[in-house]
């Protein structure tokens, strides 16, 4: 198992451990979650502050260049973790890759927003509440992971080989805020504003470096080369 497998793995039994903690605290302790009421954020102490401060320097990860310890899917919009192939790049074909891989994408975006749309709607008829949306966003916290390390239904849709090619690799945090956008308050708008600007940016690396995310452009992306080996899904050579 590859070393950032294993921290991932690490990260998911966090991930659950801190699902658990909030739903305790849901009930042991529902007053901490009045931090996600307008400007509570800044008038209150809670432990949910650690939770946002933790989401928001993972978001950071996503925008700025990293060298190490960022998995190569997640970065691969850099120039930094761009390699070249040797031959010269199929420009119509990466152009066709561009379309499809785009095409597939927003059939899973369409999917998730009807999800999100019924979220929606038993919220504001009020079925679940405030407290409740923020801990379905937890629950998307930790099957975040789970689509990385055990199995990803955006697969059936993407038709990605695994996370490193994976088109929406840094969809995942407006993913999973995005029942917070019912919310309002500080906290909630300021974590759906930042990992917009993550996927902004993602966005737009696509639009102005196509041949950063296709394997056959860009090197580093191929089975071959995968230091990673984040994925179950590894190709005959890697197995």
């Amino acid at each position: 198992m590859s070393k950032i497998r294993k921290q991932y793995f690490a990260r998911l039994v966090g991930r659950c451990l801190v699902l658990i903690g909030c739903a305790l605290m849901l009930f042991l302790w529902p007053e901490a979650y009045g931090v996600l009421e307008g400007k509570n954020f800044f008038t209150q102490l809670s432990p949910l502050h650690i939770l946002w401060g933790l989401w928001v320097f993972d978001m950071f990860l996503q925008i700025v260049p990293i060298k190490n310890k960022v998995p190569l899917g997640s970065q691969k919009l850099f120039a930094n973790r761009f390699r070249p192939i040797r031959e010269k790049i199929n420009t119509q074909a990466l152009r066709s890759y561009v379309v499809s891989s785009t095409k597939a994408a927003y059939k899973v975006f369409v999917l998730w927003c009807a999800l999100i749309a019924v979220i929606g709607v038993l919220y504001f008829a009020h079925v679940i509440d405030k407290n409740t949306l923020f801990l379905i966003s937890v629950v998307f916290y930790v099957c975040d992971l789970i689509c990385v390390l055990v199995w990803c239904p955006f697969r059936l849709l993407m038709r990605t080989r695994c996370c490193t090619t994976c088109r929406i690799f840094n969809w995942d945090h407006l993913m999973m805020f995005s029942p917070l956008v019912f919310m309002g308050g500080f906290y909630a708008v300021s974590l759906v504003a930042i990992a917009f600007l993550a996927w902004l940016v993602w966005e737009l690396c696509v639009m102005m470096y196509p041949e950063r995310f296709w394997d056959q452009s860009n090197a580093a992306l191929k089975c071959s080369e995968c230091t990673d080996k984040l994925c179950t899904q590894y190709c005959q050579k890697l197995r």
